[in-house]
């Protein structure tokens, strides 16, 4: 499964130049994580009540075009890989459908009080591990 959603670019995404500060694809990137655990029905708060939050442990990035301000985007956010504890996304960014940035972002499950990596709870373990064979 791959979800997509639109992120409008905004005058405090860009620098002077109009160009979208390169730490804000990070903040739209992380929106796409945050929705697409929506859309499996985990609600990020309820989680954290659960004693349950991502971490990001790692993340590798190509910045391949600018995005301007006004830009339609849609990102793209897909499994990659997943282990017992973490997970790694394969995000992508496009604008018209021309690549902008590829990414493969690594988050741990963690208790967010102990700040602990911790097994991702089975249900969501399940759930993931779904997606990744039914993409394979």
């Amino acid at each position: 499964m791959t979800l997509a959603i639109p992120v409008r670019v905004y005058y405090e995404d860009t620098d002077a130049a109009g160009i979208v500060y390169y730490a804000n694809y990070l903040r739209f990137i992380e929106r796409g994580r945050t929705e697409f655990l929506r859309a499996l029905g985990h609600d990020q708060n309820l989680l954290m009540q659960e004693g349950i939050a991502f971490a990001v442990r790692s993340a590798s990035v190509e910045f391949l075009k600018p995005a301007r301000l006004d830009d339609l985007l849609t990102i793209e956010t897909g499994i990659a890989s997943l282990g017992r504890a973490q997970v790694t996304f394969a995000q992508r960014i496009l604008r018209d459908h021309v690549l902008l940035l590829d990414a493969k972002i690594r988050v741990v499950c963690i208790d967010p009080v102990r700040g602990k990596p911790n097994p991702m709870p089975r249900r969501i373990h399940a759930q993931l591990a779904a997606l990744t064979k039914a993409a394979q």
